[in-house]
């Protein structure tokens, strides 16, 4: 299986939807809160080159956010990524 981690922030509703379709497809993920956390979301930034969250990578390869993560699933993409294809 493979290592999603899902960077967020409280309240919003962009990250709730992207984890409820990890949740839905029984993935598990780790959540990572970067709310408050200037080194975080800077790191995050340097890596994804997007101020917004969530941020969702997939064995550390960044793969964008909630509409990226939707996008891949409605694709069959996400499947392949998470080695369930």
């Amino acid at each position: 299986m493979a290592d999603v981690k899902i960077y967020v922030t409280d309240y919003c509703p962009y990250c709730t939807r992207a984890k409820g379709l990890l949740n839905r497809k029984k993935v598990p993920f780790t959540e990572i809160n970067v709310e408050g956390d200037d080194a975080k979301r800077a790191w995050l930034v340097s890596a994804t080159k997007q101020r917004t969250v969530p941020q969702i990578f997939i064995d550390d390869r960044p793969i964008g956010g909630c509409d990226d993560l939707h996008a891949l699933d409605r694709s069959g993409q996400l499947d392949k990524l998470l080695g369930r294809a």
